[in-house]
């Protein structure tokens, strides 16, 4: 039978510990969720501020769902593109210091455009219809010119991905070494050889919580006359004076980091993302950019739920509430002999070293009323399995500690079967 190879690779992924299941969450109120009747501490959320459920922003939706419906009804070139839209694209720009923004439904979206746009495949401007002299075509070179992709190791699947299908010769330097990146530097210059050069990082690194050494990339990337790309969906809302991220946090300017992505979804409390650069680099991406031209715009409301997110964000006290919750659990769990990484930030991992610990350690924080998934391979490293714990400002000091009480119960149960 066709494709019949499934079934069995399903049950290998199950006798190895790495079937995957989704879980429905039946409602969540200030950090505490419901499934199948019962009540857990939620220590997984991305929901860094506590945002999703603000009153205001709620009010938000209400308000462009009146104005505008429920749906944007048609890609962003037809008619999907409202005055929400460029509002929130204008602010974006105006507060990050860029010359303009696109928006984008996901982050995975934003960074497979970015990828396959700026490296792009010649066939696929011949498709639609460029002659040979747009500079796009067979003739123009597009394809000798396609460029190198230097892109930290534990950068995201989606930019992974995006780089894989583009037309760039990719290469992974070891995670935050810029002596190894620098190696590659030397390689292309010994080829004699500059190629359109784009270096890509995250900010905070999604599943270790650590950050990228981003003044050390940005003096790096100019020495050698390179573009770097900060992809800033976890630090968006959470860094900088007034949450706007790695370039407020840093005060990295258009030129210094010339394509900058973020993401609503986490710390903005609502969902989609943007790419923020010059005006060619975005007038280029709408044009170009297949992911947003043939794709329906993000419900108007939703933009303007995120412009008031953003608003509220900078003068709030929500990311000192987070950032001194982060520190209250790396005190109490180094305190409980609990193993920490490097990280400051929101994202707190423990890593358990294989599937069944991590699966077991998560079993053992749910008997106790918290919910912290195992996360495990291919998301992170074979023997990195591991409790990624997500800290939030909506979190109070008892959750912390019952937490990191649980934590210790629990690791200690899954040595025990060891």
């Amino acid at each position: 039978m066709a494709f019949d190879w499934i079934a069995e690779l399903l049950q290998q992924k199950q006798n190895e510990g790495y079937l995957r299941h989704r879980t429905p969450i039946e409602y969540e109120k200030d950090g505490i969720i419901c499934v199948a009747g019962q009540h857990y501490l939620n220590f997984a959320s991305n929901d860094y501020l506590g945002m999703r459920q603000h009153e205001g922003l709620l009010q938000c939706w209400v308000e462009g769902l009146a104005q505008f419906g429920g749906g944007s009804g048609a890609s962003p070139l037809v008619t999907g593109y409202s005055q929400a839209h460029q509002a929130l694209e204008t602010y974006l720009a105006e507060q990050l210091n860029r010359e303009a923004v696109l928006l984008f439904n996901s982050g995975f979206a934003a960074n497979q455009a970015i990828c396959q746009a700026l490296f792009a495949d010649v066939g696929l401007f011949s498709r639609s219809g460029l002659s040979s002299g747009s500079g796009l075509s067979s003739g123009s070179g597009l394809s000798s010119r396609s460029g190198l992709l230097l892109a930290d190791k534990y950068m995201h699947a989606s930019f992974i991905d995006g780089a894989l299908g583009c037309g760039a010769q990719l290469k992974r330097f070891r995670h935050n070494d810029v002596a190894h990146l620098t190696r590659f530097f030397t390689e292309r210059a010994e080829a004699d050889n500059t190629p359109d050069t784009l270096v890509a990082t995250e900010s905070i690194f999604s599943m270790d919580g650590d950050c990228a050494p981003l003044p050390e990339l940005v003096a790096l990337c100019k020495q050698h006359q390179s573009w770097l790309m900060v992809d800033d969906a976890h630090g968006f809302g959470v860094l900088g004076e007034t949450g706007l991220g790695s370039a407020e946090q840093y005060q990295l300017s258009q030129a210094e980091v010339p394509v900058l992505m973020g993401t609503f979804g986490k710390a903005i409390g609502t969902g989609g993302a943007f790419v923020a650069g010059s005006q060619d680099l975005i007038d280029y991406l709408l044009n170009s950019a297949r992911e947003y031209i043939y794709s329906t715009a993000m419900p108007p409301a939703q933009a303007l739920a995120s412009l008031y997110s953003l608003q509220h964000i900078a003068t709030s006290g929500q990311r000192q509430t987070l950032h001194h919750n982060i520190a209250v659990f790396r005190q109490q769990a180094a305190g409980q002999g609990l193993a920490l990484g490097a990280s400051e930030s929101a994202i707190q991992p423990i890593v358990a070293g294989s599937p069944k610990a991590a699966l077991q350690m998560s079993e053992g924080l749910k008997a106790r009323g918290i919910w912290v998934p195992a996360i495990r391979y291919p998301t992170v490293p074979k023997g990195t399995d591991r409790l990624r714990i997500t800290l939030s400002a909506q979190h109070t000091p008892q959750d912390i500690s019952a937490l990191c009480d649980a934590l210790a119960l629990a690791r200690d149960e899954a040595r025990g079967d060891d």
